[in-house]
């Protein structure tokens, strides 16, 4: 008997380490893919979404865009096409959420320095005051990569639509100016076909770490 055993042994561990194998596959198949949630109007806080907008449920996405970097050059929707990026608004001379948050938006930088299909997109929300001199002074300052990360200025009345008509991210001022508008924190996640995937905390490391996450599961969607 002892024998009988010692002969098959060999075959009883390969059999069952074949097994093992074939269950976890088995499971892994059987589980639901992650997806992340394409992001309508009326989906989001109606402070941060123009009245015109908030009942909207379906097909939104970011409208194109013309405006101008830091080294001076115009960028548009085709400077990010077939991209994953990642936007935000926010002042240079801004001194209480917008140094957090380029400082955290730099370490995506980091982070997606050899990913090509992800970059970075931060719009000034006084255009008046951040020339394009002024930009390219902060983006030395906070070690912007020129190749993944625009730092954008133009005219203020498109960057107000852009934030309230497409990225859904800053509220108004409430004093009853032209395009007045007060930025969030937020990161806003884009896809490839400039849908909002995500909103995430820029202030916040573990909300860097979920936007990393949501990136992985963005470019493992067989839907995307």
């Amino acid at each position: 008997m002892r024998r009988f055993f010692a002969k098959y042994r060999l075959f009883a561990i390969v059999f069952l380490s074949l097994a093992t194998v074939i269950m976890y596959l088995f499971y892994k198949a059987l589980q639901p893919q992650k997806m992340l949630a394409v992001y309508q109007p009326s989906m989001v806080n109606p402070e941060l979404v123009d009245s015109t907008l908030q009942y909207k449920r379906k097909y939104h996405t970011v409208a194109d865009f013309s405006l101008t970097n830091q080294n001076g050059e115009i960028i548009t929707q085709r400077n990010y096409k077939d991209k994953i990026y990642i936007a935000d608004f926010f002042f240079t001379t801004c001194p209480t959420i917008c140094p957090i948050m380029t400082k955290n938006m730099a370490d995506i930088q980091e982070r997606i320095k050899n990913d090509d299909d992800v970059m970075l997109l931060s719009h000034s929300v006084t255009p008046q005051i951040d020339s394009v001199a002024q930009l390219k002074k902060y983006a030395l300052e906070k070690g912007v990569d020129d190749t993944k990360w625009n730092l954008v200025t133009g005219d203020k009345k498109q960057i107000y639509e852009l934030a309230r008509k497409s990225y859904l991210a800053v509220k108004e001022d409430g004093d009853g100016g032209p395009y007045d508008m007060i930025h969030t924190e937020n990161f806003i996640l884009v896809d490839k076909k400039k849908r909002i995937r995500g909103f995430y905390d820029g202030t916040k490391k573990e909300d860097v770490d979920k936007l990393m996450t949501d990136i992985a599961i963005l470019k493992n969607s067989n839907s995307d």
